[in-house]
């Protein structure tokens, strides 16, 4: 079987822990029955992790098996990715969501999305980017204590141009930046900003979807620290086309969001101003992780 799972960026700004947005970046799994587990790295990226049990998506997937009293037999997995590592790109999350989908399929548990969902909300943290990640599209999320809330909306009418550091950035650092508390003062309007958000997202007025991005409270003022090149991107993008500008995730990478008859424009006047960075245009994934069986198999 082939298991292929896009990649995500979250949050958009205000939307902290509960946004996410699929993209055309994929993880590809392809899966063959084998007397022991041996995990393949067909990507540079994913060259020194276990090749075992042990790795990662492989111990998601015998988690999830046993939750439901099943064993899941070894396998043969050839693994690639077009998802950056460790740079906002729901590397993770998609890892996450390859283990449950494995775990599915291959034990046949017949798992709805919704209880794909809560699994890897469970492993994640947070249902973000495994919601994007399972669904496709965007989605709104929360997770309250056992109980995972998604909604999948319409995939917004535009597209990305990210823009990434050549080094990756580890998730827990970036987190250790934030409050452990804010203010109610500062929560009311945060919330308020992130429910803007959405509801520009949802009826498309691009101009208010930027202003809320630029007004984030959440967690932009206390990572910036860890992006020095934020506002000169920032100024950038707004300059040449894009109508919002957010960390992807935790970062390090910054997401420019831009209707498509502007794109090319925006890529070229970053690739021409950000010569220490990669720059590149990723469309919105509406599909979400998909399994299909391969040629020959039953």
């Amino acid at each position: 079987m082939i298991i292929q799972v896009p990649g995500s960026t979250a949050n958009l700004g205000p939307g902290f822990d509960s946004i996410g947005l699929a993209i055309d970046k994929y993880l590809t799994l392809q899966v063959q029955d084998s007397s022991v587990w041996m995990v393949e790295p067909k990507s540079s990226s994913l060259v020194g992790f276990p090749q075992d049990e042990n790795h990662f998506i492989v111990s998601i997937a015998i988690e999830t098996a046993k939750r439901f009293n099943v064993e899941l037999t070894p396998k043969r997995i050839e693994i690639e990715t077009s998802i950056p590592l460790g740079k906002g790109f729901g590397s993770s999350a998609s890892a996450i969501v390859a283990g449950v989908e494995l775990a599915d399929y291959a034990c046949d548990l017949k798992l709805t999305k919704q209880e794909k969902l809560v699994l890897a909300s469970f492993y994640e943290g947070h249902p973000d980017n495994v919601g994007a990640s399972i669904y496709g599209g965007l989605v709104v999320s929360c997770q309250l204590e056992d109980d995972v809330y998604v909604v999948s909306c319409p995939s917004p009418n535009c597209t990305l141009v990210m823009v990434s550091p050549k080094t990756p950035l580890d998730t827990a650092q970036s987190r250790s930046a934030l409050p452990r508390s804010i203010t109610y003062s500062q929560a009311t309007k945060g919330s308020a900003i992130s429910n803007v958000l959405v509801a520009a997202l949802l009826q498309e007025e691009w101009g208010k979807v930027g202003e809320m991005m630029k007004e984030e409270r959440f967690h932009h003022p206390y990572r910036k620290q860890f992006v020095p090149y934020f506002e000169e991107v920032e100024d950038i993008a707004l300059c040449h086309g894009a109508f919002g500008v957010a960390l992807s995730g935790a970062g390090p990478s910054m997401a420019c969001f831009v209707e498509w008859d502007k794109a090319e424009m925006l890529e070229v006047a970053l690739r021409s101003t950000c010569n220490n960075l990669d720059v590149e245009t990723v469309k919105i994934d509406g599909s979400g992780v998909q399994c299909k069986m391969m040629i020959g198999e039953q």
